[in-house]
């Protein structure tokens, strides 16, 4: 087998024809790929060049450097994954991607989570994924790209049919670019996984979940949707519901940090007890409190049997809500996850929530508390498991993948790349 290119010497002699200084952090991180040359040949590697190591500080991707990195990895065969997140990279260095996307021809993955990256810079690399017919897995999350960026990713979903998961939290998308994206992917078949968290909203009138419900009707590809603060209320959740008893696809559903209160939950309820397909519903941080809570346990512990995981955490549950989820536990044996930190525990629902945990119905890595006791009285504690606890950031003692702290990766709706 002939040896691989030293990928830390080539970027040397790129900063060098460029006329500027390395970065050694992007030099550290080639020199350790270059250590791996038996696995660059079988699945190749992804390069994690991510800005936001705290136990060792490190220099941040600029524009210029990722014009020399690129120049590096515009011929190298074995760097399928690109992990760029928490840079300072702007729309200069957008141009820089952009030309590398529209001639690569091995790339899989790319992450250009948090940086700097703007309109001009989201429309040069949704027109290069226009052209690109390998890139798989795109993080944009926390780029504000405002509402004009997501149109020119909407108009790049009219042409790409290789892009399978795209995330768009946190970017500023408003109600234009929302029903955009709805409209393109209603007859959609490569796209399985978006992320649509936390848009720039200006109307109660739920326009946006409306477009979004009609796309899940008719759409046959889509297995994993995120919708965290949609300001979505009773009217959405009706629509959404409405849709879920047409579509067979959808397997995760997020609809965390929403305003649902109890008397929606009994909507959502209802839905469970007829639908065969969803695996993961996250109803984190919204109002359901006890009488909602009560509606999920009847609907998982008589009819549903297809749902895994369910996350309702700080939802102001208490003791009856609490204990009611736990009972349906012993008669839903599907049910395998499930999330209730930030709620009102009393000693019941301590004792309740241990027991599921010593008898091993509840595994202690698929649940957020773990029970201890003091002077002979059962509590709760939190311990760091969840659907996506490493969805922002990874602390230095875990792995990106932990199936405990990531546990929707675990099921296996849409794997990370």
């Amino acid at each position: 087998m002939p040896r691989l290119p030293d990928l830390h010497q080539q970027y040397l002699q790129a900063c060098q024809s460029l006329s500027r200084p390395k970065n050694p952090f992007i030099a550290c991180m080639l020199q350790e790929a270059d250590k791996h040359d038996k696995t660059k040949w079988t699945k190749g590697i992804t390069l994690k060049i991510a800005g936001n190591n705290h136990v060792v500080p490190v220099q941040r991707v600029t524009d210029e450097d990722l014009q020399a990195l690129v120049a590096v990895l515009q011929n190298t065969i074995f760097v399928t994954g690109l992990d760029l997140r928490y840079n300072v990279l702007t729309d200069d260095g957008a141009k820089h991607m952009a030309k590398f996307l529209q001639e690569n021809s091995t790339l899989r993955y790319l992450n250009l989570m948090f940086n700097d990256i703007g309109t001009s810079g989201a429309e040069l690399i949704a027109s290069a994924l226009q052209r690109n017919e390998t890139l798989l897995h795109l993080r944009m999350t926390g780029n504000k790209i405002g509402n004009k960026g997501g149109m020119y990713f909407a108009s790049m979903l009219q042409i790409n049919s290789v892009l399978e998961k795209l995330d768009l939290g946190d970017c500023d998308l408003g109600t234009q670019s929302l029903i955009a994206i709805a409209t393109v992917l209603t007859p959609h078949e490569s796209v399985k996984a978006i992320n649509l968290n936390r848009p720039l909203l200006h109307s109660q009138v739920e326009e946006t979940t409306v477009h979004i419900a009609l796309m899940l009707k008719t759409n046959s590809s889509l297995v994993e949707l995120h919708l965290r603060k949609h300001e979505m209320k009773k009217f959405g959740v009706e629509r959404l519901c409405e849709a879920l008893y047409e579509n067979c696809s959808l397997r995760y559903l997020d609809l965390s940090c929403n305003k649902i209160t109890r008397d929606d939950v009994k909507i959502l309820a209802d839905l469970l007890k007829r639908n065969q397909t969803l695996q993961i519903l996250d109803l984190n941080s919204n109002r359901i409190e006890d009488i909602g809570a009560i509606y999920l346990s009847e609907a998982l512990a008589l009819c549903n049997r297809t749902l895994q995981a369910l996350a309702v955490a700080s939802n102001n549950i208490s003791s009856k809500g609490l204990i009611a989820l736990s009972d349906s536990m012993k008669t839903n044996m599907e049910l395998s996850y499930i999330y209730i930190w930030g709620n009102n525990f009393d000693e019941a629902t301590c004792m309740a929530f241990s027991e599921l945990i010593r008898s091993g119905r509840l595994k202690p890595r698929c649940t957020d508390v773990e029970p201890y006791e003091v002077d002979g009285h059962v509590h709760l504690a939190e311990v760091s498991h969840g659907l996506r606890k490493h969805y922002y950031w990874t602390p230095s003692w875990a792995k990106d993948k932990d199936k405990h702290a990531n546990a929707s990766l675990a099921l296996g709706a849409v794997s990370e790349y």
